[in-house]
């Protein structure tokens, strides 16, 4: 039985300070009504609360993160026993400057990792190219999921390959990691800062903002978007970010439930 206080209002009402030692069925309605409020509060309290960008790609992550959970344990196959936590990140907020111009790393996950250290969620999805190489005190990374493809897919309507771009033609990145291979082997070409989500750098794309860009094959295919590239590059090619196609799943440290 759920327990509830009884008030002085709730005492006049049935003759007696001891109301809630008689059977529920001669509780008052006052009563019968916050037993039911709290009972249904109670019910729909998650056992896990996931933490995440709000991004289709990061949520494509959760949602795959949270599949897994319920595969993996009975209790948690239940309605509302896992919820999703979108959190803004400055890497969301600012769009307009290069990442490496307002921080680099650690962009797309220091107010997710704040929301883990004051217990506002429980574990932390993230893409591990986003992951600092230091994590902030009292948070660890204690699995990965399985890794997809770590290459990067060149996309374009015009052209098959970066080396079939025309001389001037523009390549839309955020990634100073591509931006210097790219220019390293073809500096007729130019590359110029383009931020977004998945879906809005091919919108870009496709209304000639840009020529062509590059985007992560792991990130397209946990979109079911793959058929939108026009090559894929191999490692010698491009070389993929440290641990491109990698998600991790983050949890304090002192959170013996989690780790496990």
């Amino acid at each position: 039985m759920v327990s509830v206080r009884c008030t002085t209002a709730h005492h006049s009402l049935l003759g007696s300070p001891t109301c809630l030692a008689r059977p529920r069925r001669w509780a008052c309605p006052v009563i019968r009504a916050a037993v039911a409020v709290e009972a249904g509060a109670q019910a729909k309290v998650s056992l896990i609360r996931i933490g995440t960008r709000g991004s289709p790609l990061a949520l494509a992550q959760a949602h795959e993160t949270r599949d897994k959970l319920k595969a993996a344990h009975s209790e948690l196959a239940d309605e509302g026993a896992i919820e999703i936590i979108i959190i803004k990140t400055t890497g969301d907020i600012v769009l307009d400057k290069p990442l490496a111009d307002i921080g680099g790393k650690g962009l797309f996950t220091k107010e997710i990792d704040e929301a883990l250290l004051n217990g506002t969620i429980d574990i932390a999805v993230h893409s591990m190219k986003d992951v600092p190489t230091y994590l902030p005190n009292g948070t660890i990374l204690p699995c990965n999921l399985p890794r997809e493809d770590v290459r990067d897919a060149f996309i374009s309507l015009t052209a098959n390959s970066l080396a079939e771009l025309p001389a001037g033609s523009l390549i839309g990145s955020a990634s100073l990691r591509r931006q210097s291979q790219i220019l390293y082997k073809y500096p007729s070409l130019k590359v110029v800062n383009f931020r977004g989500n998945v879906q809005t750098r091919l919108k870009k794309l496709k209304e000639g903002e840009v020529q062509a860009t590059l985007l992560a094959l792991a990130g397209l295919k946990r979109l079911k978007l793959a058929e939108n590239a026009t090559s894929l590059l191999s490692i010698d090619e491009m070389l993929p970010a440290v641990a491109q196609g990698a998600i991790g799943i983050a949890c304090r440290s002192n959170d013996d439930k989690m780790c496990t």
